[in-house]
């Protein structure tokens, strides 16, 4: 099992002049601990999960990450997960493969249907009803694959998005992996096994992420996908593991590991998050050895 970090705090020791030397000592702790994965949150304002209120520091993600290419050099850098709200399908995937392009072919897109109503209406970005939103989202999933395909610069027309070209030039420099947040089993679980390279859940018991995966499997046989073929990841929030409960969490994370869960994302929550992967680095060879 590998270990991602996930970052969803910008309220850093320091106060704003101290976040971007911050954020390049946790590109470079991610790395040295030996992660696979390093991601940040995609939205306008704070969220209440995080026990912070809207007001707090929030960047724009892709920025983020194309600050963190420049100073990483393995590592596999996505948003966890962008809604298909905050931008076009087409810009996005101009941006993703942007950041793949620059980041030497270490882009992940991940993506899911949008949630937070409040940032939406503040900024003055439209928010549809939940059902249309889902719609929009199997298009973008659609027009991202049409884009990475260097054969197919045709129009796409959907009844949500019309593109007269899917021209995306240069093309990624390995197509970007394609993550789907969440685990609803009629409609995203449904995404995954159709257009998904992985999925990402929410590691509230074993027997519920199993619970999940079985549900995927039905999905990936009625669309004919080999489930060996999709990369699961778990967010490990339930309870959010510490650098004091490091061991205890990955005792915890056997579990998940016997299922086939690939990846387990954490997620430091303090004002000096580079320190916190430090402290969280002996977990990854621990986690290595449970398969």
């Amino acid at each position: 099992m590998e270990l991602g970090f996930h970052l969803p705090i910008f309220t850093i020791d320091g106060g704003t002049t101290a976040i971007a030397g911050e954020l390049a000592r946790v590109g470079v702790a991610a790395e040295a601990a030996g992660a696979t994965w390093l991601s940040f949150m995609d939205h306008y304002f704070q969220i209440a999960p995080t026990g912070l209120p809207a007001e707090a520091n929030m960047l724009e993600g892709y920025t983020t990450l194309g600050y963190l290419a420049a100073h990483t050099s393995t590592i596999e850098l996505g948003l966890l997960v962008t809604g298909v709200t905050y931008r076009h399908p087409g810009l996005l995937a101009k941006i993703v493969t942007t950041l793949d392009v620059l980041s030497g072919g270490r882009a992940a897109l991940g993506l899911g249907a949008a949630w937070f109503e409040r940032e939406h209406l503040g900024l003055g970005v439209p928010y549809p009803p939940i059902a249309e939103r889902f719609e929009r989202l199997e298009e973008a999933l659609q027009i991202c694959g049409q884009m990475w395909d260097p054969d197919n610069n045709g129009p796409f027309d959907g009844r949500h998005y019309q593109l007269a070209e899917t021209l995306c030039s240069p093309q990624p420099i390995h197509r970007p992996k394609i993550l789907i947040g969440g685990g609803g089993e009629r409609k995203t679980l449904r995404l995954v096994a159709q257009y998904g390279d992985a999925c990402n859940l929410f590691a509230s018991a074993p027997a519920d992420v199993e619970h999940k995966l079985d549900v995927l499997r039905k999905h990936c046989d009625t669309v004919g996908r080999d489930y060996r073929d999709i990369r699961i990841t778990i967010m490990a929030n339930n309870p959010r593991p510490t650098p004091a409960t490091r061991d205890e969490f990955v005792r915890e994370m056997a579990d998940y590991a016997k299922l086939g869960v690939h990846a387990v994302i954490i997620t430091p929550t303090t004002g000096a998050p580079a320190a916190w992967i430090d402290a969280m680095a002996p977990a990854v060879p621990q986690l290595a050895e449970l398969g």
